[in-house]
């Protein structure tokens, strides 16, 4: 029998409707061509089909109690719909409320005060899980901390897909290495998103001796998340990651402004980015790039994090413990080390073949 990878989630919006979706979509594919935008089909022995999703918690009336495959189309989630999987046996658990609901998406979330909160880190244990993926709103602080202690407690690996400190936090790094466990994260960069590009756009200039002079990048979208990112308190850690990512590319400072700009109901889980970049060449002659992508934003990362859980998987095999530096500065936006894209990506290839400790 193959090895299964035994994962559980934690905010069952977009984002883990598009990785549940993804699962089930490739599940079974042998082909090397039909691995669209995934590393590669097999990677370090596993493939997408190998991932078992065993455990998921949230605190939406529309999704507790629910089978986790009807969960990830319950409102108001609104990702496209690759393929409706069939019923996993997985209930959607109660989790705590804790931050995790904003000003103003906690008007469109429905919950029961009657529910009492499970025991998170025994339902884990009871499930059998290995990997617990973090995929609460942006700005959850607090409950972002509470899962990855009751991770710990439940002996998983984790995996920060949101803009809370935990994997680039020196903290967190080594309580997860004395526990004997892996980290990823923070912040999942998207296949190709508006960060990616960005930090790929600054890098070509930089290398091809362009001086970059300013610089920004704009987004609207039309889900939750967007809704959430409204509330200007809740974007602190936002903002810092997205930056970070770009800074890093750039070895000088410049007036640089990225981050969340607004939320268009009718865009649904569509993410329009605006990047604009100034800079001067040769003589001081003067440059400008306008770009604008459009994007269906969840699937747009489940691609990504199917590549994180298998690389932890590797780690756990392996016994590996603490941040996974090669696969974070790959896959998200505040690594504990920034990395150009082609060098991450080096790193985690050597990483699989045993060259790389982590």
């Amino acid at each position: 029998m193959a090895r299964k990878i035994r994962v559980a989630l934690v905010g069952i919006g977009n984002c883990a409707s598009a990785l549940v979706q993804g699962v089930h979509l490739y599940k079974g594919s042998e082909m090397a061509d039909s691995a669209l935008g995934l590393l590669q089909l097999n990677l370090g022995g596993y493939r997408p089909g190998d991932i078992e999703f065993v455990a998921a918690f949230d605190v939406d009336s529309n999704k507790v109690g629910k089978d986790l495959s009807d969960a990830i189309f319950q409102s108001p989630n609104n990702t496209r719909i690759m393929v409706k999987p069939p019923r996993l046996g997985v209930p959607v658990l109660r989790g705590p409320v804790l931050d995790g609901l904003g000003r103003f998406v906690k008007p469109l979330i429905k919950t029961d005060p009657s529910l009492r909160p499970v025991d998170v880190a025994q339902a884990l244990k009871e499930a059998g899980a290995e990997i617990l993926i973090n995929y609460l709103p942006v700005g959850s602080e607090a409950a972002s901390r509470f899962y990855a202690k009751e991770a710990l407690m439940a002996r998983c690996g984790f995996i920060n897909a949101i803009p809370v400190f935990i994997a680039s936090s020196k903290e967190w790094q080594r309580r997860f290495k004395k526990a004997g466990l892996p980290l990823a994260g923070d912040d999942v960069m998207s296949q190709l998103g508006a960060t990616i590009l960005h930090k790929t756009l600054a890098r070509l200039l930089v290398e091809r001796g362009v001086k970059v002079e300013e610089s920004y990048q704009l987004n609207i979208g039309g889900d939750t998340d967007f809704l959430n990112m409204l509330e200007e308190g809740r974007l602190k850690s936002k903002r810092e990651s997205k930056t970070s990512a770009v800074r890093a590319m750039i070895p000088y400072e410049i007036p640089l402004r990225i981050g969340p700009s607004d939320y268009v109901e009718f865009l649904a889980n569509k993410k329009i980015c605006y990047i604009w970049i100034k800079g001067s060449y040769f003589g001081g002659t003067p440059l400008s790039l306008d770009v604008k992508l459009e994007v269906w934003d969840a699937p747009n990362s489940a691609g990504v994090i199917i590549d994180v859980i298998r690389v932890m998987k590797v780690a756990l095999d392996r016994g590996i413990a603490g941040p996974l530096t090669s696969i974070s500065a790959y896959a998200f936006k505040h690594p504990p080390i920034q990395l150009p894209y082609e060098v991450a990506k080096k790193r985690v290839h050597e990483f699989l073949e045993g060259l790389r400790h982590r």
